[in-house]
């Protein structure tokens, strides 16, 4: 068990504070050495928490049911799905350097670490970023150093990218972690792929940070990839390569040329560690398409060679998971910094590829059982019962919608009713139907969103249709209630505004405690999984990999395990220049999610 707590450096310690959890070239297929950089001049230190001093602006959690938030995803996603082939950057990348890379370690000797799904608020975010910095870890008596590679597998920012919103959830953070290059030894290097959330600006802000041409860096991590993908030469006749699946469609031509040529390097003896951006293995679960882009690299690109892919790497998702056989690995560890994703709904066995996939020259399918999960699947389902607490009170903006919603569906109720001839009532019974309907499909829309990949399944339609009905009861009620008091019979406008002031909030509330309701059940049926956790924000429970390869080709997977993030921190004004810039002052412990997995 490591415990990261800080000590109070000599001299001004700075101020305490409790952050808001706020020209053309062709293929080069020349393998560039590992290159340790002149130091450069070390960024002052800053000796608050002030964003002026940080020089980036801390951020709280993505409120993630807000309703303009809900609006503005939805519309870029859409745009995504329909238009990403316009904006698609990776045929342009091809007018970029197509560097294959080498990272020798030392003595022939490799530690690599693995992040994803990590630019959300300051404290997950950050509790991570300060134990991947950290020279070494001591987990549960094994020491640990930190990793002389540091992958990040896909959506370094939410909810969309930006320059500002990388800079604050992502290169902010990771700068303050490791400010500058480590004293001794070499300079870790930064890779990086994209997920989908990278993607909504058309990869634009991404390559602006990941995919300099020269002076890259992060922080004490030198960024040395020139497009959205890359192959990396380890020791010991291990490979790294990190793919770009652009919302899983395909993979494009210049990307494809790309790893054929740096698969030419490849033997039988060789092994490929493959960073993916989603864990498709899973998804194919329910859409049996997911996989085949995964499928078609693996068989077209690395089989031919000889060479084997005992490991896949996936972040999207955000828990860790481990699926095994005798052949692979696969391995989804989101736990970078983005609210926890259940683990208890994960089937036990699956089969990759999935045998009912339409690919006509699919792999052959095997099967992999679930050898490991983080958080356990009894503490997971624990966690989902916290819906009930935290929906109204995180989603406040989420409560105001459904007391609008519900407002403007009890006043025609009551127009219907309570007929007394006045122009206003028949003003609002004409839209009765019409809010009825409104509510009726949007409770359908809401448990699969047109959207969301997969199968629609009948308990979907039911489950959808039930809530929404149950919404109407509850809408009914509150007409009946409303009927009882006086204030129906003010004169215009004073019912609407007291149904507003009065009504409009009670009534939210309660809506808010009747979807956090339907999203308990609906996960116990395996639908919403993501709704019910997402509108819990939990930051807890994060995870990272760290990764050895031995001398002698022996890989052992470290899954690390957060299980409480700090909330407390300070600034470190008077640290070394390669020391963090913010320190704990909460305990931050860290321990192994599963024992080491060995691979040879």
């Amino acid at each position: 068990m490591v415990k990261c707590t800080a000590r109070r450096p000599s001299g001004r310690t700075g101020s305490h504070h409790r952050l808001p959890g706020g020209s053309a070239s062709t293929l080069a297929a020349t393998r560039l050495p590992a290159v340790n950089d002149a130091q450069p001049t070390a960024p002052p230190r800053p000796r608050t928490l002030d964003p002026l001093e940080l020089g980036f602006t801390p951020r709280k959690q993505v409120p993630w049911l807000a309703p303009l938030l809900l609006l503005s995803t939805g519309v870029r996603t859409l745009l995504a799905i329909l238009f990403g082939a316009y904006l698609d950057k990776r045929e342009l990348q091809n007018a970029l350097p197509g560097r294959i890379y080498r990272q020798p370690g030392i003595d022939g000797e490799l530690w690599l670490d693995y992040v994803a799904d990590l630019g959300d608020g300051f404290d997950a975010t950050y509790s991570v970023a300060y134990l991947l910095g950290q020279p070494e870890l001591d987990v549960d008596g094994r020491r640990l150093p930190r990793g002389q590679v540091l992958v990040m597998g896909g959506d370094q920012v939410y909810p969309t990218a930006s320059g500002a919103a990388y800079e604050d959830r992502c290169k902010g953070p990771y700068q303050a972690a490791l400010p500058s290059p480590p004293a001794s030894g070499p300079r870790p290097t930064l890779f990086a792929i994209a997920g989908n959330h990278d993607w909504y600006d058309g990869l634009t802000a991404f390559l602006r940070l990941f995919a300099r041409r020269k002076n890259g860096e992060i922080g004490g991590w030198r960024t040395e990839q020139n497009r959205s993908y890359f192959a990396t030469e380890l020791p010991a006749g291990w490979w790294l390569f990190g793919i770009d699946e652009q919302f899983g469609a395909y993979l494009d031509d210049p990307q494809l040329i790309y790893f054929e040529e740096a698969a030419r390097q490849l033997g039988p003896d060789d092994r490929v560690v493959l960073v993916v951006p989603a864990p498709t293995w899973v998804k194919a679960v329910d859409n049996p398409e997911a996989y085949d882009a995964v499928d078609y690299f693996i068989r077209t690109v690395i089989v031919p060679t000889g060479a084997r892919v005992p490991v896949i790497i996936a972040g999207d998702l955000h828990h860790y998971a481990r699926y095994a056989n005798a052949e692979r690995q696969l391995v989804t560890c989101g736990g970078g910094g983005a609210y926890l994703y259940p683990t208890h709904k994960l089937p036990g066995r699956i089969s990759v590829p999935p045998p009912d996939t339409l690919a006509r020259r699919a792999s052959r399918s095997l099967p992999y059982d679930l050898a490991g999960t983080y958080p356990e699947p009894e503490r997971s389902r624990r966690f989902s019962w916290g819906i009930l607490r935290r929906l109204p009170l995180r989603n406040p903006g989420f409560a105001v919608m459904l007391g609008l919603l519900h407002t403007l569906l009890m006043l025609p109720m009551v127009g219907v009713v309570h007929r007394n001839g006045a122009s206003e009532t028949r003003l609002f019974s004409i839209p009765l139907a019409i809010m009825v309907l409104v509510t009726l499909a949007g409770a359908v829309l809401f448990a699969k969103p047109p959207s969301a990949s997969g199968k629609r399944h009948v308990r979907q339609w039911l489950l959808g249709v039930a809530h929404g009905l149950a919404h109407v009861g509850l809408a009914v009620l509150g007409t009946w209630a409303w009927l009882q008091l006086p204030l129906v019979d003010w004169p215009w406008p004073l019912p609407v505004v007291a149904a507003a002031v009065v009504y409009g909030p009670i009534v939210g509330y309660a809506a808010s405690l009747l979807v956090a309701t339907y999203l308990l059940v609906a996960g116990s049926l395996g639908a919403n999984l993501n709704e019910l956790f997402a509108g819990q924000g939990i930051e807890d429970a994060k995870s990272f990999l760290r990764i050895h390869i031995a001398a002698d080709g022996t890989m052992t997977i470290y899954p690390i395990a957060v299980d409480r993030v700090c909330r407390g921190w300070r600034a470190n004004p008077e640290g070394t220049p390669d020391s963090p810039w913010v320190v704990p002052t909460d305990p931050l412990t860290a321990r192994l999610a599963e024992p080491p997995v060995v691979i040879r």
